[in-house]
């Protein structure tokens, strides 16, 4: 049978309209697909030509987009861009590029990256630097910066170019209580003021640092949380050599960077995961995530099993099993209630009461509020 006055069968009309009808639900018009190309053209042949100013323009308009700062600072990372930490002798508030030797760019990062600092503080910090700072001492009699604002930034070991370690920097501004020196205490003539006696303090190990960077600001230059728990955790499969791996029951684990449930997925779950090594994505079938729903949505590193499927160069990872891995982020150092309740400021516009008791954290929630993720809701 065919359609009336066509001559085209009416199964293959149908099946053609069903098409229209599918692209009209998400469908761009052509002028807005026109600008959207136009756009996505610019930003790719600046990422692949200016790595760093790409990456560094991104880190400066955040909150936005897909992807946290930590997983912009690692692709950087991977195209050969030198990301350099805060510093209180170096970095502005807003991310830098700094000229290397060689003549390439090198990415800065800026006070922004640290969680809690103010604007104002860092221009403070910035003005009053002239030829450097010498000591934590130096940035508070000159800037005028309160000493929890140098709380922060020992937290976020930007003293390190000072020769402190984050502790050494921490253990010097606990000595700084008031908010401005007393002239008692801060006596010009040589030998008449008090000097602290030198202390050694225990050097802090890899994953500890990991730990503080992350509750500081969201991401490391020291080593992805992945890379010191893949000894600990058997039988997997790097991200990053999926893609030439024999397709088979394969088994990865990262850390959860978004959870997606498009309308037009018909209850399809995206997880994309990250690892030391790169991203993977790994489709859940609605079974799937009727039977690990909790893990899904939960979890903060999670193990998953199932079976590899490629097109091109597009790899996904079909789940059949989610493991919740969340309890393994305690093995990188001291409990992270501990770290938050301790070296964790919270936010001017939401103050945490001075008097609370500490409260015991599941694992899984601790996870949570160290590497956080993008989800539905």
């Amino acid at each position: 049978m065919a359609c009336w006055g066509t001559g085209i069968a009416l199964e293959v009309a149908e099946r053609c309209f069903g098409q229209i009808e599918g692209f009209a639900e998400y469908g761009f018009p052509e002028s807005h697909a026109a600008a959207f190309a136009m756009l996505v053209y610019i930003s790719a042949w600046l990422k692949c030509h200016h790595a760093a100013v790409f990456a560094c323009a991104l880190l400066n308009s955040q909150p936005m987009g897909f992807y946290a700062p930590a997983q912009i600072v690692r692709d950087a990372r991977e195209h050969q861009v030198e990301v350099r930490p805060i510093s209180v002798n170096h970095s502005a508030w807003d991310n830098t590029l700094e000229r290397r030797m060689d003549g390439a760019l090198a990415l800065r990062l800026g006070f922004r990256q640290i969680k809690g600092f103010k604007e104002e503080d860092a221009g403070w910090i910035v003005a009053a630097r002239g030829n450097g700072y010498a000591d934590p001492d130096g940035v508070w009699l000159r800037a005028g910066v309160a000493p929890a604002t140098l709380e922060r930034l020992a937290e976020a070991d930007a003293f390190s170019d000072m020769g402190l370690t984050r502790r050494d920097a921490l253990w010097q501004v606990k000595a700084i209580r008031g908010p401005r020196p007393l002239p008692l205490f801060n006596d010009p003539i040589e030998g008449e003021g008090i000097v602290e006696p030198a202390v050694r303090l225990l050097p802090m190990h890899l994953g500890e640092e990991v730990v503080e960077d992350y509750v500081a600001m969201r991401l490391s230059l020291r080593a992805h949380p992945m890379e010191l728990l893949r000894p600990s955790i058997k039988g997997l499969t790097p991200h990053a050599v999926l893609a030439t791996a024999p397709l088979q029951r394969t088994s990865v684990c990262g850390l959860v960077i978004t959870r997606q449930r498009p309308g037009t997925a018909s209850g399809v779950i995206f997880l994309t995961l990250e690892d030391e090594t790169g991203v993977s994505n790994v489709i859940v079938w609605p079974k799937v995530y009727a039977q690990f729903r909790r893990v899904v949505m939960g979890g903060r590193l999670l193990r998953v099993t199932g079976y590899l499927q490629r097109e091109g160069i597009v790899v996904h990872l079909i789940a059949q099993q989610i493991e919740d891995m969340s309890h393994c982020l305690t093995d990188l150092g001291h409990p992270m209630d501990e770290v938050i309740g301790e070296t964790l400021p919270q936010a001017d516009d939401t103050p945490r009461p001075r008097k609370q008791p500490a409260r015991a954290m599941h694992p899984r929630e601790q996870a949570k509020r160290l590497f956080p993720s993008r989800d539905f809701h």
